[in-house]
């Protein structure tokens, strides 16, 4: 029987089988969501719902050193005036109702389904409400439901400025002015937030703040083939606990295990190729919470307090928010672990390094299509006196193919005979039947880690190769590349040890068949590296093949 084949099917079948897996462990719809109550036109609002009930809440006066509740999530105020600010890589909106970030446009990242359209990370409106949050805890003190004074009018980043700044004031409260400070950067998906709070009472302060995510639980933009889900939830990093993901259904049933409490660490959002994260500097106590805020939406903070402000001075508390693509190269750079967000499970030891030889291949040629193929190449060249072992096994195989036909025809009623006369001629022909087996399978966790690259990089998404390819992340739209595929799988069959059962003839012959339509909906990437491994395949093959049957040795 043809082994390698064998292998092959047991690869993609292992490889489904922890497709399905993740499937059902990360698609699983959110919990049911209550009909929301439109906001204003165009745009679905997110019901309010009970305040989250983690720490007491604050009575009034009682700022100091007491960590008042994370207020609920509240619909934006119909018709509350928004701002927006562009800058080279997006356009924010910011809503007077409790300053917060209500919409962001990436403008170097396309739509999945409009192309001619930005894609939008933070939105206030259906299908997907995701929205940044900050304020302070304790009643009567300025949170995201505060109305801030807004100055009317965009603001843009002209060219030559390296930053621009937004600024809100909050009416005075218990003794306290608060502005909210935003401050954007040229070439960063980093936004700082700051809260600036002057202390017009008679007693010194410290009221603890709050830095948000909330988002409801439907799962973002997924990847082609097969319905394979990648994971959409909160994610918390502390250098002790390191990186922990927590699954929207795990935070509605109560069971959602992470660091709570830290000095060090972020919190955030993952989605496919993008990321929201809350990124507190220094060694600062904070607690991180995660929580079910009704009708479908989650939160994901980090409260924190702020250091103690005596009368008439004024204090502050500042933290980054990173909400962008998942560039891998950049993340590590933005905070320590970061680039975790871009999981690619127990194969992570393999990915990665996959990663940054495609990475580094791509600064040379400039196109992820041609670095795919050189990374294919590097693969195979590594692979190669291993595919050589199982090439000349199968090509020994090829010869003997006769022999075993005509054993097949002598002891076709003695099946036990059959076993022993085929094994004493492997033996006296120096033959392994088994000797393709171990070269594919070592080979397997490299095909399953690579896919994961291919498949989780936003570096991928809407990277264009050559024609009519124009995106590497999707599948080919006119199916060329899986029907070549298919095409040098017919090749490879031809070239393989025809199987003495008529039956595992027949089905090696329907493979190419099946691979081919399996394939048609795989991401165009995904397919390229296939196809060309199977060109090189094929000439490494014809090469051993034909030397073993002309009676040579290589």
């Amino acid at each position: 029987m043809d082994n390698r084949r064998l292998i092959l099917l047991l690869v993609f079948s292992f490889s489904l089988l922890m497709l399905w897996e993740a499937w059902q462990k990360q698609g699983q719809p959110a919990p049911a969501a209550g009909a929301p109550a439109a906001a204003a036109k165009g745009a679905a609002a997110v019901p309010a719902a009970p305040a989250a009930t983690l720490a007491p809440p604050a009575s009034p006066g009682a700022s100091v050193g007491v960590p008042g509740a994370v207020p609920g999530a509240a619909p934006p105020a119909a018709g509350a005036p928004t701002v927006s600010v562009t800058t080279d890589l997006y356009k924010a909106d910011i809503s007077a109702q409790g300053g917060d970030l209500v919409r962001l446009e990436l403008l170097r990242h396309k739509a999945s389904g409009d192309k001619t359209k930005n894609f939008v990370l933070f939105d206030a409106a259906m299908p997907h409400f995701y929205q940044a949050q900050s304020g302070l805890t304790g009643d009567g003190n300025p949170n995201h439901r505060t109305p801030y004074a807004l100055a009317p009018g965009n603001r843009e980043l002209k060219a030559g400025e390296d930053k621009l700044e937004l600024r809100l004031e909050a009416p005075a409260a218990n003794g306290l002015k608060v502005a909210k400070v935003y401050t954007f950067h040229r070439g960063s998906y980093v936004i700082d937030v700051a809260h600036e709070i002057e202390n017009q009472g008679t007693a010194p302060v410290s009221p603890y703040a709050y830095f948000r995510l909330v988002r409801d639980g439907k799962p973002a933009e997924q990847p082609g083939g097969f319905g394979v889900a990648t994971f959409t939830g909160p994610a918390v990093f502390t250098e002790a606990e390191k990186f922990q993901k927590v699954e929207f259904e795990e935070i509605s049933k109560g069971k959602a295990k992470y660091a709570s409490k830290a000095d060090n660490g972020w919190v955030a959002i993952v989605q496919h190729y993008f990321v929201a994260a809350w990124l507190p500097r220094g060694k600062v106590e904070r607690e991180n919470l995660l929580n079910d805020l009704g009708s479908g939406v989650f939160g994901a903070a980090v409260r924190l307090q702020v250091p103690a402000i005596e009368p008439g001075q004024k204090g502050s508390v500042y933290v980054p928010l990173y909400a962008g693509p998942q560039e891998q190269d950049k993340l590590a750079q933005v905070a320590p672990g970061l680039d975790l967000v871009v999981d690619y499970g127990w194969l992570t030891v393999i990915a990665a390094p996959l990663f940054w030889i495609l990475q580094a291949i791509h600064k040379v040629v400039g196109n992820w299509g041609w670095s795919i193929i050189g990374l294919t190449v590097l693969v195979k060249l590594a692979f190669f006196p291993l595919s050589a072992a199982s090439y000349k096994s199968m090509a020994k195989m090829r010869v003997l193919t006769p022999k075993l036909m005509k054993l097949k025809e002598t002891f076709a009623d003695d099946r036990q005979r059959l076993n022993q006369e085929m094994m004493e001629l492997y033996k006296r022909e120096k033959v392994n039947p088994l000797g393709g087996c171990l070269p594919i399978l070592v080979q397997i966790p490299v095909f399953i880690a690579l896919y994961w690259v291919l498949l989780g990089t936003v570096e991928m998404r809407g990277a264009p190769w050559l024609g009519w390819i124009g995106d590497l992340s999707v599948q080919d739209p006119y199916y060329v590349m899986p029907l070549l595929m298919g095409a040098t799988m017919l090749i490879q069959t031809k070239l393989n040890p025809t199987p003495p059962d008529p039956i595992q003839a027949k089905i090696m012959w329907a493979m190419p068949v099946v691979f081919t339509g399996m394939f048609l909906f795989f991401p165009a990437g995904l397919v390229l590296y296939w196809t060309v491994n199977n060109l090189l395949s094929i000439a490494q093959q014809w090469q051993i093949t034909r030397l073993i049957e002309s009676g040579q040795k290589k």
